[in-house]
């Protein structure tokens, strides 16, 4: 693929975790030390369990799942404030994401984020990367309940964006993600990432095309 590939769209819209900043590492260490915080050790499957789901799905499944005591919104307000300060300092973009960036702005195609994560953690890590104002929408799990495979997240986007899904380009890491690009009937590229490296194939089979990194669009 070349940056001509781009011609066929009129917005681009990311996943965020694993797909446009190197993040799930933080999420499973996050998970392990809050849970274990309460003297629950985590189960081993748990972060296929919980992955697509939106930040607020989340937060009611460790609520129910493990008997957790506080409120829904305590249990995201403590998930924000054990993560805000690697946002800032330790989550690097992937490979190439911030030339791709500009890419798309020269061709002026509209930029998005379609994310499971809280919006306060969305727009710090996009802030501590200078790239927050490039983006025209963001929606997050606090803000559209129904999480991944569900399309409502990449919908609720492309009607910000004013796009036709047909016309967006979805950029995914999870196998939930590129099912939700997919039933918004968006074209989705599968985004390589250590955490889900297990499930490459299945990336493949469900997604359009498949990246290692984003220089081969520049």
């Amino acid at each position: 693929m070349n940056n001509e590939f781009l011609n066929d769209f009129e917005a681009v819209i990311f996943d965020l975790d694993g797909s446009l900043v190197d993040s799930m590492w933080m999420w499973k260490a996050i998970d392990i030390e809050y849970l274990q915080g309460f003297g629950i050790e985590p189960p081993k499957n748990l972060q296929k369990e919980i992955g697509g789901r939106s930040f607020v799905e989340t937060a009611h499944y460790f609520k129910e799942r493990f008997g957790i005591e506080d409120s829904v919104e305590k249990i995201g307000d403590d998930w924000n404030k054990m993560a805000w300060d690697k946002y800032t300092n330790e989550v690097p973009l992937k490979e190439g994401a911030f030339e791709f960036l500009s890419e798309c702005e020269k061709k002026s195609i509209k930029l998005g984020i379609a994310s499971s994560n809280s919006k306060e953690l969305i727009e710090q890590v996009l802030s501590s990367h200078n790239i927050k104002e490039r983006f025209v929408s963001i929606k997050s799990g606090t803000e559209i309940l129904k999480g991944k495979p569900a399309p409502d997240v990449y919908l609720a986007v492309a009607k910000e964006l004013d796009v036709a899904p047909e016309k967006c380009l979805v950029f995914e890491d999870l196998v939930d993600g590129i099912k939700a690009g997919k039933n918004a009937g968006m074209t989705v590229v599968a985004v390589s990432d250590d955490y889900s490296m297990h499930s490459d194939d299945l990336k493949r089979e469900l997604a359009d095309y498949y990246i290692e990194d984003y220089w081969g669009f520049i």
